[in-house]
């Protein structure tokens, strides 16, 4: 039996940031960490795997390099707005844990938002800002491309979202 890859972002994200070391050093990066020692300590990634990540993470363009001292050469990581659109993901990873996994420790990490009350990602609708409820989200597909079958109204499903709202 043969299998049907679909074509997804999300799989082509992960190609690009789907490893463990890779978001828990874009975390650090968002927290303000910008130095390797910092990140390594924050991460607890070996420099070798850190070194790698950040080379990835600066090829892809999703980080920039900063020399800060001259001798010997140091620098600070810093986020381009490619990397700093990764921070939704990380904060809604965290919210995930902090609710169902975290157990009874609670929340490693507390935010507060402008508003000055304790903020908690959502996923919302763009158009109307109303949070996202479970059965919600109607997949569209994409319009067919040469060579693709195409596919009309009836194959539209329902996709339960993965968010759990209070």
């Amino acid at each position: 039996m043969t299998s049907q890859m679909r074509a997804c972002s999300t799989a082509r994200t992960l190609e690009l940031v789907g490893a463990k070391w890779t978001l828990l050093v874009v975390r650090e990066l968002l927290l303000g960490n910008h130095r390797f020692d910092e990140i390594a300590r924050y991460t607890g990634a070996s420099r070798d795997i850190l070194t790698t990540r950040l080379r990835r993470l600066e090829a892809e363009g999703f980080v920039t390099r900063v020399q800060y001292e001259k001798r010997p050469p140091r620098f600070e990581y810093h986020l381009t707005d490619l990397g700093h659109a990764l921070g939704p993901i990380i904060t809604t990873m965290s919210e995930f844990g902090d609710r169902h996994l975290a157990g009874e420790s609670g929340a490693a990490t507390r935010f507060e938002h402008a508003c000055g009350e304790e903020y908690h990602a959502v996923a919302a609708c763009r158009a109307c800002g109303k949070v996202v409820r479970r059965g919600e989200v109607t997949r569209l597909d994409s319009p067919p491309r040469r060579g693709a079958i195409a596919i009309d109204d009836s194959t539209r499903t329902s996709v339960p979202t993965p968010y759990a709202h209070r």
